[in-house]
């Protein structure tokens, strides 16, 4: 059968961030794709796997499945039928942030330009967001006041984001989302990073994103418990 290809939907989210999104561990992540070939993920320069939004949905989609009692290789089996349009009509998944209690995001960014265009859309969405223009001062807001989230620009007094990633992770796990204007992605997500963003932002990949890092969406509050 053949692979899902993230062509058309970038890779964003490393297989860390999509095993805790979805309650499936990375190395049953990793033995579906070397066993069923459907959910293929994109790989970055330095070998990382990267699974795109759609990738993410379809992973959602065999979790459900397996929790309604299939054994894995039937799930994939009517995975690969609803690719191909000759499963029985699916429930799609549901969305909307309905009862959510707004997340704080903290965005770590250098520009403030940057900052006020990504506070506004978030803020659009519901979310609770800071915003602080110094490395130090990110620092510190993460040790004293942990956000749900950490959006942070990896270029960041003069390029302390990934030390940025690490304290996030070091501190209380807290998920972050990396952005750049260069491509540092493998950089990141070494650094302790859950997804990349290149810049200029797309404002609706931006809150998509984060909405998934963080579990807003509808479809990852489905059951979370691994097979």
């Amino acid at each position: 059968m053949a692979g899902v290809s993230a062509d058309s939907d970038p890779g964003v989210y490393s297989i860390g961030a999509v095993a805790r999104m979805l309650g499936i561990p990375a190395p049953t992540l990793r033995a579906w794709e070397d066993r069923y070939h459907q959910v293929v993920p994109a790989r970055s320069s330095g070998g990382q796997r990267l699974y795109s939004r759609a990738q993410v949905d379809q992973l959602s989609f065999v979790r459900d499945q397996i929790q309604q009692g299939l054994q894995p290789a039937d799930a994939h089996r009517l995975l690969a039928q609803r690719q191909h349009g000759d499963a029985a009509a699916s429930a799609a998944p549901p969305s909307g942030l309905a009862g959510v209690t707004a997340p704080t995001v903290l965005i770590a960014e250098r520009d403030p330009y940057a900052a006020e265009f990504s506070d506004y859309f978030l803020r659009t969405e519901g979310y609770d967001v800071r915003i602080v223009l110094d490395a130090d001062a990110a620092a510190e807001m993460l040790r004293d006041q942990p956000p749900r989230l950490l959006v942070v620009d990896l270029l960041i007094g003069g390029g302390a984001g990934l030390s940025l990633c690490r304290t996030a992770h070091d501190i209380a796990s807290i998920p972050v989302l990396a952005v750049s204007a260069v491509d540092s992605l493998d950089e990141a997500l070494a650094a302790g990073a859950e997804a990349f963003l290149l810049k200029p932002l797309d404002p609706l990949r931006l809150v998509s994103t984060i909405r998934d890092l963080i579990g807003d969406s509808a479809y990852l509050h489905a059951g979370r418990r691994a097979p």
